[in-house]
């Protein structure tokens, strides 16, 4: 009977038990440990005994009244965009800024950044990949001279703490209480996307506003939009005023493909033109490169690649024609006249979303703001027939 007793108490201290850190309420994920319980789902942040309070992070505060350099003045849509921004921030409302790739979705947050340092407060700038933070980390530093501007992400975690801190989602978990505006940059990107972990550590790290960035909202972010739980700020329109490039659809077999892209990708080079060729699968990515190595320089990149910070320098640098990626770059990499080619483009792994930000990347920069991009597949699948509508869409709304 004891046995019972003690059972049914279990029972109930289990199923009452919550994770102060991820809210997780699931007893199969707790564990038991010398008397204390402790949370399973969100152990790779670090351990997090039940009952234990969370305290909020210490970092540095620094009142800062000064304004960005740029090498540019905002557009007008830009700057109404920005005041807009601001001003559901300054009420306390969050923020989702739905602009088009290459509409200048960073610069639209310096207004409200430079509003809240002059305050005294923290400001946080997240994104999903690696990649992506580093880049960003380098734009904000010659924006913010002034400011020491802080990259945290995998292998670039000595210091964590600066004037401005750039992170990926992740390393969130850092910050608890930490933050009184979080600019969140693509959040319908993998691994943020649908993550109830990663979405309770950026509810934690924020005691203030949020700031969400896309060009692709999910259905779930345009609920909540509807619903009235964040506003919304529109920009469709880049700032050289040229329009979104629509990609050509060419429909073909496999080894079509291939042709149409070599000679794409040796045209672009005789017009001194750089090439990002997306392949669907990593095994695509080591023989593709191989393959097109024998007609124009070429390198490959992928998640596993572990040089990838060096390719993607020497990519910048002119140093490679051609650089084959998975949808591990389709995000974030900004390469001024580059062109773009998708090769398989019916493959699961290309949403509508991920093709949109694809085929962003082209026409870009103000120097040379047209471009061409493909899409190689053996028929247009739905995905891809949503991004041509949606870009379409978008040209349509300037």
């Amino acid at each position: 009977m004891n046995d019972f007793f003690v059972f049914f108490g279990l029972f109930i201290v289990m199923n009452s038990m919550k994770c102060p850190r991820c809210k997780n309420e699931d007893p199969r994920l707790f564990g038991y440990d010398n008397g204390v319980y402790y949370c399973r789902r969100c152990i790779p942040f670090s351990r997090m005994n039940i009952g234990d309070t969370i305290l909020p992070c210490t970092l540095s505060k620094k009142v800062w009244k000064g304004k960005p350099e740029l090498d540019y003045e905002l557009t007008n849509a830009q700057k109404k965009a920005s005041h807009k921004a601001l001003s559901y921030l300054k009420q306390g409302k969050d923020v989702f800024v739905y602009a088009a790739t290459g509409a200048g979705k960073t610069e639209i947050t310096f207004e409200s950044i430079c509003y809240y340092l002059a305050l005294g407060k923290k400001v946080a700038f997240a994104i999903s990949r690696r990649q992506v933070v580093l880049e960003i980390a380098q734009r904000l530093r010659k924006a913010f001279k002034d400011l020491s501007v802080v990259g945290v992400a995998q292998d670039y975690t000595s210091i964590t703490d600066g004037d401005l801190i750039v992170c990926t989602m992740h390393q969130l978990y850092r910050y608890p209480y930490g933050f009184d505006l979080l600019i969140l940059d693509e959040v319908d990107a993998f691994p943020y996307a649908g993550n109830q972990l990663l979405e309770q550590i950026v509810q934690l790290s924020c005691k203030g506003q949020k700031m969400y960035l896309s060009a692709t909202p999910s259905k779930e972010i345009l609920l909540q939009i509807q619903q009235k739980k964040m506003e919304l700020v529109e920009l469709f329109v880049r700032p050289h005023g040229y329009p979104l490039i629509i990609p050509k659809v060419i429909q073909a077999a496999l080894w079509r493909q291939v042709l149409v892209l070599v000679r794409f990708c040796r045209r672009c080079k005789k017009e001194n033109k750089q090439v990002l060729v997306f392949v669907p699968r990593r095994n695509d990515c080591l023989w593709m490169t191989v393959l097109l190595n024998f007609f124009v320089k070429t390198k490959g990149i992928h998640s596993q690649t572990e040089d990838k910070d060096q390719i993607l320098e020497d990519y910048r640098q002119k140093k490679i024609d051609v650089l084959v990626c998975t949808t591990l770059l389709e995000r974030g990499i900004t390469i001024p006249s580059v062109q773009v080619a998708v090769f398989e483009g019916q493959h699961a792994v290309y949403t509508a979303a991920s093709l949109i930000q694809i085929f962003g990347r082209i026409g870009r920069s103000m120097k040379d703001p047209s471009g061409k991009g493909i899409c190689l597949c053996q028929y247009a699948s739905s995905s891809i027939r949503e991004c041509v509508r949606i870009l379409k869409q978008m040209n349509a709304s300037v």
